[in-house]
C-alpha cells in the first residue's frame, strides 16, 4: 500500500497527517504529489472530495523556502469561502509541522488596509482572488517576482467567460518560469483550451470509483415546478436530514426559497455570491455547527468547499449538465459514508433525467412514496417576539405560487 512517505512527503508533514488519521493517499494525491515535487506542470481532474487541496498543498509547502521572505507561491480560487478554506488548511499544516511558512489570504471585499499591513510580514504563500491580488500588486504592496508556483483551484471557473481575462492578468505578473498547477472536479473543453496559455500541463484524470458510486443513491421525485419549494419542506420534515445541501440555479430564486422555508420553520441558511462576507461566514458556521439543517447554494458559491458529513443533496433546480450533477453529488457519500441525491423533476424535465442516466451510467430510482408525505402535521409558522405568527414573506396568490 502506497504511503505519503513513499510519495516523498516530508516526515514532519507525514506526522501531521497521521495525527489527523490521514494515512493512505487518494489516487489524485498518489499521481500528483511526486510530479509536483519534480516540477511538472499539472492539470488534475478528480471528483469532489478526493483530496485535491492536499495534493498540491503538501508539495508546495515542501518546496517553499522559509528563509526567503517573499511570495513564492500563489493559489487562485473563485470564491471567498474556498480561498479562506485553502489558506486555513495551509496555515494549519505549516504550524503543526513547524515549517515556519507564512500564509496570507487576499480576497476582494475584505479590508485592504489590513491586508497591506499583513503583507509587511512577507508571507511566502498567497491565497486569494485574482482581482485583489492584481490590485495590491499594482499598488506596489505585493511583490510577485519571486513566485515559482501558481495554482488554479477550480480552474474551470477561473477560466470561464467571466474570469478568464482576470486570471490571465495575474499570470502576466508572474515570472515566466513558474510552475502551473490546475485542479478541478470538471474540465469543460473550453477551459482546457484556455489553459494553453499556461503551457502544456500533464493531464491527470481520476474517475470516480465503483465503491464511491455505490455509496451514493440517486433518486428522483416527480413534482411540478410551482410545488418544488413545498416538496423541499416536506422532504426536510420526513427524512432524517442532518446536514443537507439544496442546489438552486439562480440567486434570486434562492433568496425566495430561503424566505419561504424559514417561514415554515425550517432551519435553513443560504450561501450566495452576492451576500456580504459576514453573512456567508455565518451560514457556513451554522451548517457545520449543526444549527442549520439545510444550506441553499448555487453551484458557483459551493465550489470546492469542504462541508463534512452531508447526508442529502437536493436538486431543487435541475443541474445544467452531467458534470454539474457529478459535482453536486460529490458533496455526499464521502469518506466511506452513505448519502443520497434527490432530484426534483417536473414532467418537462424527464428527458433531461434520461440523458443524465446515459451520460453518467447511473440509475435514478423513484424516491419511496413514504418520504416527504408526512408534512402536514409539522406545519408551524415561525413566531415573532410578541408570540404571534410571522407574516409570510410572500403573497399566497396564484401568480406567486406558479413562480
Amino acid at each position: 500500500m502506497t504511503t505519503f512517505r513513499d510519495l516523498g512527503v516530508s516526515e514532519a508533514l507525514c506526522e501531521v497527517l497521521t495525527k489527523r488519521n490521514i494515512t493512505v493517499p487518494t489516487p489524485i494525491q498518489q499521481q500528483a504529489v511526486p510530479k509536483i515535487l519534480a516540477g511538472t506542470d499539472i492539470l488534475g481532474v478528480a471528483p469532489t472530495g478526493t483530496g485535491k487541496t492536499l495534493a498540491y498543498l503538501l508539495p508546495i509547502l515542501m518546496k517553499i523556502e522559509p528563509e526567503r521572505r517573499e511570495a513564492q507561491a500563489v493559489v487562485l480560487a473563485p470564491t471567498y469561502e474556498l480561498a479562506m478554506q485553502i489558506a486555513g488548511e495551509a496555515r494549519e499544516l505549516s504550524q503543526q509541522a513547524n515549517l515556519g511558512i507564512r500564509v496570507q489570504g487576499l480576497i476582494g471585499g475584505a479590508n485592504i488596509a489590513r491586508q497591506m499591513d499583513k503583507l509587511k510580514e512577507k508571507p511566502q504563500l498567497i491565497v486569494g482572488s485574482a482581482g485583489r491580488i492584481i490590485e495590491l500588486a499594482r499598488k506596489g504592496k505585493l511583490k510577485l517576482h519571486g513566485v515559482r508556483m501558481l495554482v488554479l483551484d477550480e480552474f474551470d471557473r477561473l477560466l470561464d467567460d467571466q474570469n478568464d481575462m482576470t486570471t490571465a492578468d495575474v499570470v502576466k505578473l508572474l515570472p515566466e518560469d513558474r510552475q502551473a498547477l490546475m485542479f478541478s472536479a470538471t474540465d469543460p473543453k473550453k477551459a482546457r483550451e484556455r489553459a494553453s496559455f499556461l503551457g502544456q500541463p500533464e493531464l491527470i484524470e481520476i474517475e470516480q470509483s465503483a465503491e464511491e458510486i455505490a455509496a451514493c443513491r440517486h433518486y428522483f421525485v416527480p413534482v411540478p415546478f410551482r410545488e418544488k419549494i413545498e416538496r423541499v419542506r416536506r422532504l426536510t420534515r420526513s427524512l432524517p436530514i442532518k446536514r443537507g445541501l439544496v442546489f438552486i440555479n439562480k440567486t434570486f430564486a434562492a433568496e425566495q426559497t430561503l424566505a419561504k422555508l424559514r417561514y415554515e420553520g425550517i432551519r435553513a441558511e443560504s450561501l450566495l455570491g452576492k451576500d456580504a462576507k459576514q453573512s456567508r461566514q455565518s451560514a457556513m458556521a451554522a451548517i457545520k455547527g449543526g444549527r442549520a439543517q439545510l444550506l441553499l447554494s448555487t453551484d458557483l458559491a459551493a465550489r470546492g468547499l469542504d462541508i463534512p458529513d452531508v447526508d442529502y443533496v437536493i436538486n431543487l433546480d435541475f443541474p445544467e449538465s452531467a458534470q454539474v450533477y457529478k459535482h453536486r453529488a460529490g458533496r455526499t457519500a464521502r469518506a466511506g459514508h452513505e448519502g443520497a441525491v434527490i432530484t426534483l423533476m417536473d414532467v418537462k424535465e424527464s428527458l433531461k433525467l434520461e440523458k443524465l442516466e446515459k451520460r453518467l451510467g447511473i440509475k435514478f430510482e423513484p424516491l419511496p412514496k413514504t418520504a416527504g408525505s408526512t408534512a402536514a402535521r409539522h406545519k408551524h409558522p415561525q413566531k415573532t417576539g410578541s408570540g404571534k405568527a410571522a407574516k409570510p414573506p410572500y403573497k399566497k396568490n396564484k401568480k406567486n405560487r406558479e413562480k
